[in-house]
C-alpha cells in the first residue's frame, strides 16, 4: 500500500511541476506578446496622429476655400444690390430734373400763352373793326351795283343760281352719259355673253294661262246624260269637284270653269271616265271623282320626284316635292309655273357655276323660289314670304330660304345666291314669248309710256314701239338743243323707272332734226 502511494505522489508532483513550468512559459510568452502589441499600438497611434494632422489640414484648407467662395458670392450680391439702388436713385434724380424742367417750361409757356392771348385779342379787335368797315363798303358796293344793273341783290342771286344750276345739270348729264357709255363698253359685252349663253342652253315649252278647260264630246247627246234628270248629275259633279260646268250651244263641247287648275284637271279626267264608262249617276260620280283625286295626288308626287331627279337635287322634304309637283297645274302670266321653275333652276345653276358659287344650292333655290304660289290653303302673305316660311319649316338652308324670300325684294338679300335667283327669275319671265299679258294692261302700258314723254317740254311726238321695249321721242329742234336732248333722254328714262312697272327694260331714244325748207316758184 505504501509502495503504491509513493509512485502516485511522484506522478502528481511531476504533473504539478510540469504544470508550473508550462504556466511559467505561457506567462513569459504572454509578456512577450504584450510587449509586441504595445509597440504595434504605439506605431498605429503614431501613424493615426500623422494621418489626423493631414486630414485636419485638408479640412481647414477646404473650409478656408469655401469661406472665400461664399464671401465672394456675398460681395457680388451686395454689389448688384448697390448697383440697382444706384440706378434707381439715378432714375429718380433724372425724373426730378425732368419734372423741374417741365415745370419751368410750363411756366414759360403760360407766359407765352398770355402774351399770345393779348396779341390775339388785339388782332380780334382789329378784325372786328375791319369787318364792320367791310360791311359798310359791301353795302355801298351792292347799292351801286343795283343802281347800275337795275336788279336787286336777291334777283341777281336767283339769276346766278339758275344759270349755275343749268350749267351744273348739263355737265352732270354729260358726265353721267360718259360714265354709262364707259360702263357699257367694259361690262355689257361680258354680261350679254353670260346671259345669252344661259338662255341658249335652256328652252321650255310655253303654256297659256286659262281659267277654263274645254271638254270635247262625241255628240251633243252626251250633254243630256251629263246634266241628268232635273240636273242632278251636273250638280253632283260640281259639288264633288268644285268646278262650274257650263253647257251651252257650243257643238260637241262643254266648258269647265274654275280658278284652280288641279280641280279642273280632276273634273276633266272624271268626266272622261264617266262618259267612256257610260254610267253617270251621283253615286258613280262620287266614286270616280274620289279615285281621280287620288290619281292626281299620286301624279303630283311623281312629277315632283321626277323634276328633282332631273335637276340633280337631293334630300328635298316630301312636302316640298309635292309642292313642286303642284306647280305643273299652275301658270303665271301664261307661263307654266313648273316649267318656269325648272328654267330658273337651270339658269341659276349655270350662272352660279360661271361665278364660282355652289351650283347645287343655286339650283335648289331656283326650283323652290315660287312654291308660295301653290299653297294648300289661302294665305294673305306674298308668295315669296310664304315660300320662305315653307322652306324654313321643312329644313332648307338659310341661303336657300333667303333667296326664296328676297327674289321680289320683300326682305333683304343676305347671300350671293339671292340676286342670282332674282336675275334668273326676271330672265325667265321677261324673255320674248315667255309670258302672255292681258291686252288691256298691255295697251295701257304703251299709253303710259307715251304720256310720260309728252309730260316734258319740247316733245313733239312720242311712239312706244317693239312691244313697249323702246320709246322714241321726237322733239322740236328750236326748243331742244343737242345737250338738252341727252338730258331729256335721261330724265324720261328715270321717270319711267320710278313711276312704272314693266318687264325687262325700256330704251328711250330722243330724235332731234333740223330742216331747212324753201319753195322754188
Amino acid at each position: 500500500m505504501d509502495g503504491m502511494i509513493l509512485p502516485i505522489l511522484a506522478a502528481i508532483i511531476g504533473i504539478a511541476v510540469g504544470f508550473l513550468i508550462a504556466k511559467a512559459m505561457e506567462k513569459a510568452k504572454g509578456k512577450k506578446l504584450l510587449n509586441s502589441t504595445k509597440s504595434e499600438a504605439a506605431t498605429i497611434l503614431k501613424v493615426a496622429k500623422i494621418d489626423a494632422e493631414a486630414v485636419k489640414k485638408d479640412k481647414i484648407l477646404q473650409a478656408k476655400e469655401k469661406f472665400i467662395e461664399l464671401k465672394s458670392e456675398h460681395e457680388k450680391v451686395i454689389l448688384s444690390r448697390e448697383k440697382k439702388i444706384s440706378d434707381v436713385e439715378k432714375r429718380i434724380r433724372d425724373r426730378e430734373s425732368q419734372v423741374a424742367s417741365e415745370v419751368d417750361k410750363n411756366k414759360r409757356l403760360n407766359k407765352s400763352l398770355e402774351q399770345k392771348e393779348n396779341d390775339f385779342n388785339k388782332k380780334l379787335d382789329f378784325v372786328e373793326n375791319k369787318e364792320s368797315e367791310l360791311e359798310v363798303m359791301h353795302k355801298r358796293n351792292v347799292d351801286m351795283l343795283e343802281q347800275i344793273s337795275g336788279l336787286s341783290a336777291d334777283e341777281a342771286k336767283v339769276e346766278l343760281v339758275t344759270s349755275l344750276k343749268d350749267e351744273a345739270k348739263s355737265e352732270a348729264m354729260a358726265f353721267v352719259q360718259t360714265s354709262v357709255e364707259e360702263a357699257k363698253l367694259t361690262a355689257e359685252q361680258e354680261a350679254r355673253k353670260i346671259v345669252l349663253g344661259t338662255i341658249q342652253r335652256v328652252g321650255v315649252e310655253q303654256a297659256v294661262e286659262n281659267c277654263v278647260s274645254v271638254f270635247n264630246l262625241e255628240s251633243d247627246d252626251v250633254k243630256g246624260r251629263i246634266i241628268g234628270r232635273e240636273g242632278r248629275n251636273i250638280r253632283a259633279i260640281e259639288a264633288a269637284t268644285g268646278v262650274e260646268i257650263i253647257v251651252d250651244d257650243t257643238p260637241d263641247a262643254i266648258i269647265l270653269s274654275c280658278f284652280d287648275p288641279i280641280r279642273r284637271e280632276v273634273a276633266r279626267l272624271s268626266l272622261h271616265k264617266l262618259v267612256t264608262d257610260g254610267r253617270i249617276h251621283p253615286a258613280r260620280i262620287e266614286e270616280v271623282v274620289s279615285k281621280t283625286e287620288k290619281q292626281i295626288t299620286q301624279e303630283i308626287i311623281e312629277v315632283g320626284k321626277r323634276t328633282v331627279i332631273d335637276l340633280g337635287i337631293h334630300g328635298l322634304h316630301p312636302e316640298l316635292i309635292k309642292a313642286v309637283g303642284r306647280m305643273k297645274y299652275r301658270s303665271s302670266y301664261g307661263q307654266n309655273l313648273l316649267q318656269h321653275s325648272r328654267e330658273v333652276a337651270n339658269l341659276c345653276g349655270i350662272m352660279a357655276a360661271e361665278m364660282g358659287l355652289n351650283s347645287k344650292v343655286a339650283k335648289r333655290a331656283g326650283l323652290l323660289h315660287d312654291i308660295g304660289k301653290v299653297p294648300d290653303t289661302e294665305s294673305e302673305l306674298p308668295h315669296a314670304l310664304l315660300g320662305m316660311q315653307w322652306a324654313e319649316k321643312y329644313g332648307e338652308k338659310p341661303d336657300v330660304c333667303n333667296a326664296i324670300g328676297a327674289h321680289h325684294d320683300e326682305i333683304e338679300m343676305k347671300s350671293l345666291i339671292s340676286p342670282i335667283v332674282q336675275v334668273c327669275d326676271a330672265i325667265s319671265g321677261a324673255r320674248p314669248g315667255a309670258r302672255r299679258q292681258v291686252l288691256d294692261s298691255y295697251i295701257q302700258r304703251l299709253k303710259d309710256l307715251e304720256d310720260i314723254a309728252f309730260g316734258f317740254p319740247g316733245v313733239q311726238k312720242a311712239y312706244a314701239i317693239q312691244a313697249g321695249r323702246e320709246l322714241r321721242v321726237m322733239v322740236e329742234s328750236g326748243k331742244v338743243n343737242d345737250t338738252k336732248a341727252a338730258e331729256l333722254s335721261f330724265s324720261i328714262s328715270q321717270k319711267i323707272q320710278n313711276d312704272m312697272t314693266y318687264p325687262g327694260q325700256v330704251k328711250v331714244t330722243v330724235i332731234r332734226e333740223t330742216r331747212a325748207v324753201n319753195v322754188a316758184k
